[in-house]
């Protein structure tokens, strides 16, 4: 459910119709800026809002641009700019050893764990796979950036599911694995 709440406003963004990108940028950028706020309030750490930030800072200049061009050449773009974004921002947060899926994860599980290797290594695998997608994702974009809607749309869901299951699925092995090596 974390997950969740850290890409609601792109997902927001995603499935809000592209007719309307000014207003799906404002509402992103709303929703980046309340979950941030909710996060601090709640004793989150600015380090581990990595993805947040980004988000807000992308959706304030996206937010920007719609409202004072929305006929700008970067409007079929901004789909592929936005899984673009996430991926440079997955990718510097694993360049500077805190991956992004580290404040997620913490959230969960208990602090005493929080500095073992092997959560940190999952953490590490979990965010290269979320960059991975995310790097895939924005080339597809960009070749769909003059095409059909639906399409651009489907293909930023998957964007965000195929990575989501594969943490679900990678976090339950390796819980599994922990468990079975705990029994022994």
């Amino acid at each position: 459910m974390s997950y969740l709440r850290t890409f609601a406003p792109w997902i927001v963004y995603a499935v809000i119709p592209s007719a309307h990108w000014n207003w799906a940028a404002l509402i992103a950028l709303v929703l980046s800026l309340g979950l941030i706020a909710q996060q601090t309030r709640a004793g989150r750490t600015l380090d581990a809002q990595i993805i947040e930030l980004g988000s807000a800072v992308f959706f304030a200049v996206i937010t920007v641009v719609a409202f004072t061009s929305p006929h700008s050449a970067l409007h079929p773009y901004t789909p592929a700019l936005s899984s673009a974004t996430l991926a440079v921002i997955a990718g510097v947060s694993l360049a500077l050893r805190k991956p992004f899926t580290l404040g997620i994860a913490k959230q969960t599980t208990p602090r005493e764990i929080w500095n073992q290797p092997l959560f940190v290594r999952t953490n590490v695998i979990i965010t290269a796979v979320w960059t991975a997608c995310f790097a895939v994702t924005a080339a597809v974009l960009a070749l769909l950036a003059d095409g059909d809607s639906t399409a651009r749309t489907l293909v930023q869901i998957a964007g965000f599911v195929v990575p989501m299951v594969f943490t679900l699925r990678y976090v339950a092995h390796i819980q599994a694995k922990a468990a079975e090596l705990q029994s022994r």
